[in-house]
């Protein structure tokens, strides 16, 4: 009875007695909208009797919806940080363990405790870990999560509108999530955190290098420009990435080469070390120059930032586009282009070399994914017409491929498959005329690329204008 006691603690961690949080909406950066949404459950904390006088009520559960590393932690812990009450935090995989009833008594724990505390928040991370749809599990764990689940959805029913406990959670899945979590009483507010875009990048830049000693050269907007669709993790791990080179190199300071270089390290992946031979070099090279040329020909694609034979990650080269600014709509011909430099690099290998060669794996994978999108999702197919498809939806707890379910016939898919292979041989046709008719240009990259063996756009740019037009 003493071992399963220790195994029914709910797990929460409770930070502070009576004192603040040490996190106010000071030290998040950007999500201004997010603030001002929240900042309405930090008013009832601080004044819970201005609202009771006038009859409202204020939600009890509120979901934050974003993905990964934009800061939803962060954002729970200063709600409480700002209306100085207790915190209560758990990530909804603790709730879990093998012995059944655990999980349900983990959560009558948890929500005592914060009664005790109130007034309190309590913060549940990643709830779709035990708030998925139920009714598909196929065994006792996922009878275990349901029991936890019903116990979350009992807790909610039973506060007390005197009870001062907000329940906030988190979610990058608010799609699988039980529509029993999501009614009203329940997790009926939700706050939607996006990805920052450039100003806000900026703003998370600025915090994160509060402590760093940085060159008097750096420029924030810069690299934030720079960083598209990174979020405050990822940015936060940039700066740390450019501290820890700066340490290598024993700088007295954080230079902007050093930001740059942690940047593309992140984007590109760690630069690796390996020999490798003439030939494979130039059909590298020529792959590479192939992305960039069509890049630059093409009207409407994003920039050239940097091209490089220099192996990174898990590939041979990269060629490296960064949108000039945040990009939230894609027109069709933006997509279609898209398709077109991707395939680039195994037309000029085709082109130069008579066949293609395994470098344009990820090419080829990108491009079918694209172009499944445009047809099934975006409406882009004049045969398929303005509807959208789902080509396999992922049912919880059975998995992606065990359960696909088809919204059409078999004689749509044909016709959904042929358009697919449609937009990306069009996409091909448009890479190889325009190889073939600019081979001049193909070649003195290449050739460029194999003597320097990397590229920034304004480089590229002027090997290009040194050629007869």
């Amino acid at each position: 009875m003493g071992m399963f006691g220790s195994f029914a603690k709910s797990g929460a961690k409770m930070y502070g007695t009576g004192e603040k949080v040490n996190v106010t909406f000071d030290d998040v950066a950007g999500m201004e909208n997010s603030k001002l949404e929240l900042k309405e459950i930090v008013d009832y904390l601080k004044e819970p009797e201005q609202f009771r006088r006038i009859g409202g009520k204020v939600p009890k559960g509120i979901l934050l919806v974003g993905p990964p590393g934009t800061g939803k932690t962060l954002l729970a812990r200063a709600v409480a940080g700002e209306a100085g009450v207790n915190f209560f935090t758990i990530s909804a995989s603790q709730f879990i363990e093998m012995f059944v009833g655990v999980g349900a008594s983990r959560v009558r724990d948890l929500f005592a405790n914060a009664k005790k505390g109130a007034p309190s928040i309590i913060f549940i991370d990643e709830i779709d870990a035990v708030g998925r749809s139920r009714g598909t599990g196929l065994g006792g764990g996922h009878d275990e999560r349901e029991q936890t689940l019903n116990q979350l959805l009992s807790e909610m029913d039973g506060f007390d509108q005197h009870e001062d406990v907000i329940v906030l959670a988190a979610t990058n899945r608010p799609d699988v999530l039980d529509p029993a979590l999501l009614r009203p009483g329940r997790f009926d507010r939700h706050v939607v955190i996006e990805r920052p875009d450039w100003r806000d990048r900026e703003k998370i830049l600025k915090v994160h290098t509060r402590k760093i000693l940085l060159d008097s050269g750096v420029d924030f907007t810069t690299i934030a420009k720079g960083t598209p669709g990174m979020t405050g993790a990822d940015l936060e791990n940039l700066v740390n990435e450019a501290a820890i080179l700066a340490s290598r190199e024993n700088a007295s300071a954080v230079t902007m080469a050093h930001l740059e270089q942690a940047k593309d390290k992140l984007l590109m992946g760690g630069e690796r070390k390996m020999v490798i031979s003439e030939q494979e070099k130039r059909i590298t090279a020529y792959h590479e120059a192939g992305h960039t040329l069509i890049a630059k020909l093409l009207p409407g694609t994003d920039p050239i930032h940097k091209v490089t034979i220099i192996p990174h990650g898990m590939a041979l080269g990269i060629t490296q586009q960064l949108p000039e600014d945040d990009r939230y709509y894609y027109p069709r011909s933006y997509l279609e282009n898209r398709i077109s430099v991707a395939l680039g690099g195994r037309s000029a290998e085709l082109l130069v070399f008579g066949e293609a060669s395994t470098g344009a794996q990820s090419d080829l994978k990108m491009v079918t994914d694209l172009a499944e999108k445009m047809v099934c999702q975006w409406g882009m197919s004049e045969k398929v017409g303005p509807v959208a498809f789902t080509r396999g939806e992922e049912h919880p707890f059975l998995g992606r491929k065990l359960a696909e379910e088809k919204g059409f016939s078999e004689e749509m898919a044909w016709v959904i498959d042929k358009e697919i292979c449609n937009i990306i041989w069009q996409g091909e046709k448009v890479a190889d005329a325009l190889l073939l008719a600019h081979k001049q240009f193909l070649d003195a990259l290449a050739t460029a690329l194999q003597e320097e063996e990397t590229l920034d756009g304004v480089r590229v740019g002027e090997i290009l204008r040194q050629l007869p037009q």
